[in-house]
């Protein structure tokens, strides 16, 4: 299959609930949070985990990195990876879908090769102001040693709610060289989706997806709007402060800044691709905007839930 042609940008939009988003394992793995603005900050890594956890577990695919260990228990390197693939940089490339979207740096029979990953996002943040990190403790019912009497004692960090952004691009150019390919891009959105929604564990159950928008611009543009995640804005409902809302029915989405954008500059898009969590607000209509703005012909609904 072919390498993408057309440059695209991402903007996805999920929620969280009484867990940690992001914890950063240097601060007792507090959620990361920017003390100005006290908004929530989620790495680009751990979207990208997120993205490959589902490729690999739910799709079966092979991905390069990913937490693998040896017969003693060992974790394995990167040079242990490549040399899975017979230390051949194009066999990586053609089997782990991983480094055609995001790239990696190795070491291959000495020789350290850099893929510059066509896929790129901005660290994720919250689109409003927080509650929080607040510090739950709890108790454990087993000892933790032989000869204990009783449990143990266990805190962990939370947050009450954050709705989250994130934004990326697709770079047609560095795609030339990964070889990434329309079907990975679509493959990496399903992932972005489901696998946010598929995050069972104990430190993440309670998130959601709740948007994502891809733009596709026409071959050939060397164009993109740029920071969709400035474009849009959280309204909570008439009487309630940022960080009191507990759950996305209880503000609105506002897209009309984005709109305009799209607007002024729907000439350079070839079409948009969306899917809208039916319990998230837009104001006005995202999807039904769209159609009118781009046409009913060159607006995709994803179909997720």
């Amino acid at each position: 299959m072919d390498t993408i042609k057309n440059r695209s940008e991402f903007l996805f939009i999920y929620d969280v609930k009484d867990a940690n988003p992001n914890g950063d394992p240097l601060d007792e793995n507090k959620p990361r949070l920017d003390e100005e603005t006290r908004q929530i900050i989620v790495t680009d890594v751990r979207l990208k985990r997120t993205i490959r956890d589902y490729l690999a577990t739910v799709k079966g695919m092979d991905i390069f990195i990913i937490e693998m260990k040896d017969e003693n228990g060992n974790l394995r390197t990167k040079e242990d990876r490549s040399a899975d693939f017979g230390d051949d940089p194009q066999e990586i490339l053609k089997k782990c879908i991983d480094m055609r979207l995001f790239g990696a740096t190795t070491a291959i029979k000495g020789k350290t090769i850099t893929w510059t990953g066509p896929v790129q996002f901005k660290y994720g943040r919250s689109l409003h102001c927080v509650d929080g990190p607040v510090l739950i403790k709890g108790t454990t019912v087993m000892p933790s040693k032989e000869g204990k009497k009783q449990g143990t004692f266990r805190e962990e960090w939370i947050v009450p709610y954050a709705l989250i952004a994130f934004y990326g691009v697709a770079n047609e150019y560095a795609a030339r060289t990964t070889q990434l390919t329309e079907e990975d891009l679509a493959l990496m959105q399903e992932a972005m989706w489901k696998g946010t929604k598929d995050l069972i564990t104990r430190s993440k159950f309670g998130q959601m997806p709740r948007l994502l928008l891809r733009l596709v611009y026409k071959e050939g543009e060397d164009f993109y709007l740029g920071e969709l995640d400035k474009l849009v804005s959280w309204h909570p409902q008439e009487g309630l402060r940022e960080e009191q809302v507990r759950d996305v029915t209880q503000g609105t989405l506002r897209v009309e800044d984005l709109l305009k954008a799209i607007e002024k500059h729907k000439d350079k898009i070839e079409r948009a691709e969306i899917a809208v969590h039916e319990r998230l607000d837009t104001s006005p209509n995202l999807i039904e905007e769209l159609r009118k703005v781009l046409g009913q012909e060159k607006v995709k609904e994803l179909g997720w839930s």
